[in-house]
């Protein structure tokens, strides 16, 4: 049996993210998404005779605003070239990419790993370059159709170092990429619709060894994918060398279903691709001036609010790093605090992650269609902080109003919900307990100290949850003293 504590991965992802703009990257054919095939192609989508591209500046810029986002060199010159290759769905017969000098340069991002521990990951480059279309081979047996919406339409293929080392580094990048395209607004980051798309390259080696041959995972479409797929690639490879045999360096492609990788074809080398600069396109000049606009027009990154939260705040770097993870769940978590600052932040840092994102997990749901808004959550908390009602009645609450989309105030009158204060009430209520309670009381005072929590059950089952947890211990410890 192998011993797999030898051996480790090498893993370089390469993303390709669906720009944000209303045209595509060389013409002015709409990027809607879910439109009708072919209803949004241009002459020059189309590579009819004659049409020639013109740059989109607003998805230069947004490569830019991506490239400071990422820490990275903005390369000031850049040059467009032509990929050459044949598919079916790039009717020009090559794409309109960069490769020897792309837009941006040498970058880096830190992720955050469930041990706490952080991990800078380095970015070797970002380009621009334009989509294919999309075969459809599902329609007709005999038949295969192509939809042009797609070519065109404007990607920055962001490419890593080799750095990542195991599938939940890789997850945790892709994560915190996608978080920052969303934040900065440049992409949408949505891996359903195929605006976010990634490719996997994965080798392994003894370590301390050279690099081993590598494997490119072709489009893989979700974060559990790619665990999944990088996990498996480790498994096989591995027990391929172990057994005398060599890995091939081909493009494989992830099959959801069965949780494994299958070979596609034999991995291409750049030089088969004949790059060359694009005659109809000169090189792309960007100044120094267009680069500080844009810089100060930069909305505040995932790492910078993650340190605001932790400071102004005092929540933990974990609770920090799963709200800023996404921007809707720090705009959430803002708008409570915001509306009141009196709320505590660590309650509220509690209710999101814990039982908020439970709920969304459960019912396939993102924060920004959550049934419990923001003030809605806000007004719960409010009721728990003035003892209105205890925290374990604000779960059954708050999960009603996930189901109803009623506010908390209105749950509680209506089932009779709020807290019982009154020591009075309470007194004569435990009162009650204990005289039906007698044998019990009598062996509490001999010693059985644990019948304590018997008695808090007692009451709180009289009063149906809704006693003073703290008032009850206090008046209960002094008539069981007596």
């Amino acid at each position: 049996m192998q011993n797999l504590k030898d051996w480790e991965t090498v893993i370089g992802l390469e993303i390709h993210a669906q720009i944000i703009s209303k045209s595509k990257l060389f013409s002015g054919a709409s990027t809607n998404f879910g439109s009708e095939p072919n209803t949004q192609v241009s002459l020059v989508d189309a590579a009819m005779p004659g049409m020639l591209p013109v740059i989109n500046k607003d998805c230069v810029e947004q490569a830019i605003k991506t490239g400071l986002g990422l820490n990275a060199q903005i390369n000031k010159r850049s040059v467009f070239d032509r990929k050459n290759y044949f598919y079916p769905d790039l009717p020009q017969g090559y794409q309109i990419s960069q490769f020897t000098q792309p837009i941006i340069g040498e970058g880096s991002i830190e992720i955050d790993l469930k041990d706490g521990s952080s991990k800078k990951i380095g970015i070797t480059r970002l380009h621009l370059e334009q989509d294919a279309g999309k075969s459809i081979h599902d329609l007709e047996p005999n038949k295969s159709y192509i939809d042009l919406n797609r070519s065109g339409v404007a990607l920055m293929e962001i490419v890593s170092e080799p750095d990542i080392r195991s599938a939940e580094e890789a997850q945790e990048y892709v994560k915190k990429l996608r978080s920052i395209l969303r934040y900065i607004g440049t992409c949408d980051g949505n891996m359903e619709e195929g605006s976010l798309r990634c490719d996997v390259n994965i080798s392994v080696r003894k370590k301390g060894e050279e690099l081993g041959t590598r494997s490119e995972i072709k489009n893989v479409n979700s974060i559990k994918s790619i665990g999944q797929a990088v996990d498996y690639e480790f498994k096989r490879q591995t027990e391929i060398i172990n057994s005398g045999g060599k890995i091939d360096q081909e493009t494989r492609l992830f099959d959801e279903k069965k949780g494994e990788t299958r070979a596609m074809r034999t991995k291409e080398e750049a030089h088969d691709y004949r790059y060359f600069p694009d005659p109809d396109l000169p090189p792309l000049e960007i100044k120094d001036d267009w680069i500080n606009q844009i810089k100060k027009k930069l909305p505040e990154l995932p790492d910078v609010k993650k340190e605001k939260l932790i400071k102004e705040h005092k929540i933990s770097s974990y609770e920090a790093a799963i709200l800023v993870s996404d921007k809707n769940n720090v705009e959430f978590f803002d708008k409570i605090i915001n509306e009141n600052k009196k709320r505590n932040p660590k309650n509220i840092a509690n209710w999101i992650i814990g039982d908020l994102f439970s709920l969304l997990n459960k019912n396939n749901l993102e924060i920004k269609n959550s049934p419990v808004k923001a003030e809605d959550l806000g007004g719960l908390i409010d009721l728990i902080e003035d003892s209105t009602i205890s925290g374990k009645i604000a779960k059954n609450v708050f999960e009603e109003m996930f189901k109803t989309k009623k506010k908390a105030k209105d749950i509680i009158e209506k089932k009779g919900l709020k807290q019982i204060t009154s020591t009075d009430e309470i007194e004569n209520i435990i009162d009650k307990v204990l005289n039906n309670n007698k044998d019990k009381v009598e062996e509490y005072k001999s010693g059985k100290e644990k019948l304590f929590g018997y008695f808090v059950g007692q009451v709180m089952q009289e009063t149906k949850g809704t006693a003073n947890p703290g008032i009850v211990n206090e008046i209960l410890k002094k008539k069981l003293a007596n």
